[in-house]
């Protein structure tokens, strides 16, 4: 089935690879247009000309997401070319396992960029993207946390750990803010991806093997899985979904 997005504008950020690029594509596929934010120009410029080769419409903004200015610059320059927002995804984020540590371990300003990244970032997108939902009558907006919300782990990242945690809470906040607004706010919760920002364990035979024995489905999360969620949380087949969070993992929680 296409069209499921059908005369929709859709703005993903981190947008470069791994999962903002299969969700820029899956989206522009089922007819939305595509606001593409991404800090790595040539990832964009990569994701862009993929869109455009399968037939998509969308539009490319080099944005740091922890960069207030660059933020409004893309978000509005994105509303200007399309002429309104129906969807914000929330995609971008970093998880640097020798950067963020324990809270004994972690250098302050560490903490602070991660924090700036995966939470900051996201308020500075809805900071600009929420007047356009509330102007277009209403919108989805989702938010991507993790498993490392959900439960504890040995090897500690509480920079990252703290900051989907509180994307939970911001995202129950919005939907009761902006119910009254047709607005929706969902969070994905993600297992282990096979993306760029794991390609440096995914590497190691022995990690892999270790995580798919603790995965009830048997192997390690695809890029398109979390695409296909978010297609379902963008489109008004999820029209009496929000405050939501919903776990693509494998069955790892669960466990």
């Amino acid at each position: 089935m296409s069209g499921r997005l059908e005369g929709k504008v859709a703005l993903i950020t981190g947008a470069g690879m791994g999962q903002g690029r299969e969700a820029c594509r899956l989206f522009a596929e089922h007819g939305a247009r595509i606001i593409a934010l991404e800090i790595d120009e040539k990832a964009l410029a990569d994701t862009v000309a993929l869109v455009k080769g399968e037939g998509g419409e969308i539009a490319g903004f080099v944005t740091d997401v922890s960069d207030e200015e660059q933020v409004k610059a893309g978000v509005e320059g994105g509303v200007a070319q399309f002429g309104k927002l129906d969807v914000v995804y929330n995609n971008a984020g970093v998880l640097w396992r020798d950067y963020d540590s324990s809270v004994v371990d972690t250098p302050r300003d560490h903490w602070d960029k991660v924090i700036a990244i995966n939470l900051t970032g996201v308020f500075l997108v809805l900071k600009y993207a929420v007047p356009h939902l509330k102007e277009n009558g209403g919108g989805s907006i989702i938010n991507v946390g993790s498993i490392s919300a959900l439960v504890g782990f040995s090897r500690p990242q509480d920079a990252y750990t703290s900051a989907k945690g509180a994307l939970i809470a911001l995202t129950k906040s919005l939907a009761v803010q902006y119910g009254p607004d047709h607005i929706r706010a969902n969070i994905i919760h993600p297992g282990i991806i096979d993306t760029p920002m794991q390609a440096r364990e995914m590497a190691k035979p022995e990690w892999v093997a270790d995580v798919v024995s603790s995965i009830p489905l048997g192997r390690v999360g695809q890029p398109r899985d979390i695409a296909y969620a978010a297609l379902y949380l963008a489109s008004d087949e999820a029209s009496w979904v929000t405050g939501a969070e919903l776990l693509v993992d494998g069955g790892f929680i669960a466990t």
